[in-house]
């Protein structure tokens, strides 16, 4: 009898771990806006590591954004697809027993698969990608297999539909040719004399716009160092500009505003006969983290988080194509090489010039797009304070607005000493442009 009941015992105390291991099982994924906040994050990380130029940065945001908000829409009723919406693009692929998937499993999924195809350190994004994985599946394994499978399949989906934007045929296309002849174009500028960056961006297929040339600026001044020009005004103002700001000293309030929104990834030092690069995000990704910051003081939930990041990215998709195809057409050379042939000689901007022509400023460009499409999501008076440059030294600054903040942006780069005030100026008006077409011209809330 007491044998009997001890294996009875026995039995129970099996059959209740067993229970319990099945229930643990089945958990549900709990998936949340941090996960997404932490995978872009992370993809931040990667490219300040892998040192990507701005333009080829916009293109690493936004197919994964895309890619997310689309599986995530279909969950969620209020958001609309972007399909035949966007140019070339068609519906994703719907699951085939869409009652045993994760959706915001699913788009946390495809969103790191195609992080993974655009950077170049692949193995800092699998291990990131493995140690979630880890957690996830352990939770309910049969849930996550079948949400990864449907997640990779729209992963291809989108990863078909980007080859197409021409990005691959760019890689294999002539470098700049430099007119060493006419001071009036481009030069390469110092300390690494860097050749222009992505002279062929103006090929990529935009997402909104019909072409690249659709918001093609005013040309800006015609050349000319003749004292008393409109061209000899615009050196001449960055030149006295740099040289107040310098007098004033290292705190002043206009070299920490240059400083702040540097986001140049190519900024050089040399130190003996080593020269090496410092480490920095792209004007973009200072927009993408001002979405973050917006979502999390917004509390909005993932499908309302990805709708921002995917609208935004988009803005600054297209922004960064409609400035390249500028900038390589005016071709206009920067004030540093203009002032140290006329002015000084041992003349050095606050912020290092990027290397890339002048006109139009990009930063003008693409912070102005980005802020038409935070505020259409957030609203007119959205009062923040930007974190996005901690991690890199800087202090926090707070706005009001974005487009506060986007105007800041602008006037930043006269006091870097690295564009003139036309290019500022006409550039700002070039991104609110091509903002409001963005936002006019795709739906993104189901009415």
């Amino acid at each position: 009898m007491y044998k009997t009941g001890k294996f009875i015992t026995h039995s129970v105390i099996i059959f209740l771990i067993v229970l319990a291991s099945s229930c643990q099982k089945k958990e549900p994924i709990v998936i949340t806006p941090d996960h997404f906040h932490k995978s872009i994050d992370k993809v931040v990380d990667i490219m300040v590591h892998d040192i990507f130029s701005p333009p080829v940065a916009s293109r690493v945001f936004v197919y994964p954004n895309i890619a997310a908000y689309e599986i995530i829409s279909l969950k969620e009723g209020k958001f609309k697809s972007l399909s035949n919406q966007l140019n070339g693009f068609q519906n994703i692929p719907k699951p085939n027993n869409p009652e045993d998937i994760n959706y915001e499993l699913s788009a946390l999924i495809a969103h790191m698969d195609l992080s993974k195809k655009l950077i170049f350190s692949e193995a800092m994004m699998e291990s990131f990608r493995d140690s979630l994985y880890l957690k996830l599946e352990d939770q309910n394994k049969t849930v996550f297999e079948n949400s990864k499978d449907y997640a990779l399949q729209v992963s291809e989906h989108i990863s078909q539909w980007m080859d197409k934007d021409n990005y691959k045929e760019t890689r294999t296309m002539s470098k700049y040719s430099i007119d060493t002849e006419d001071i009036s174009k481009w030069q390469p500028t110092p300390p690494a004399y860097m050749d222009g960056i992505e002279p062929h961006w103006n090929k990529i297929r935009p997402l909104v716009l019909d072409s690249a040339s659709q918001f093609k600026p005013a040309p800006p001044p015609e050349f000319s160092m003749e004292e008393g020009t409109d061209f000899y005004k615009e050196v001449r103002e960055v030149y006295d500009i740099s040289n107040k700001i310098t007098k004033d000293g290292d705190d002043s309030e206009e070299i920490e505003i240059a400083q702040f929104w540097d986001c140049n990834p190519y900024v050089s030092v040399t130190r003996g006969h080593l020269m090496f690069a410092t480490k920095k995000i792209t004007p973009g990704a200072h927009w993408i983290g001002i979405t973050k910051i917006a979502s999390k003081k917004s509390n909005y939930n993932i499908a309302e988080t990805l709708h921002a990041y995917t609208l935004t990215s988009i803005a600054i998709f297209d922004a960064f194509i409609s400035c390249w195809d500028e900038k390589y057409r005016s071709d206009l050379v920067r004030p540093e090489t203009l002032i140290n042939k006329y002015f000084n000689d041992n003349w050095k901007p606050i912020l290092q010039t990027p290397p890339f022509p002048e006109y139009t400023s990009g930063h003008s460009v693409v912070s102005n797009a980005a802020s038409i499409a935070l505020t259409d999501i957030f609203g007119e008076n959205f009062q923040f304070d930007d974190d996005t440059e901690v991690k890199y030294g800087l202090p926090v600054r707070s706005f009001d607005s974005f487009k506060d903040a986007a105007a800041e942006a602008t006037i930043s780069r006269m006091y870097g000493g690295i564009h003139y005030r036309v290019a500022v100026e006409v550039g700002a008006t070039q991104g609110i442009d091509l903002g409001n077409y963005v936002i006019e011209n795709i739906q993104t809330i189901n009415e």
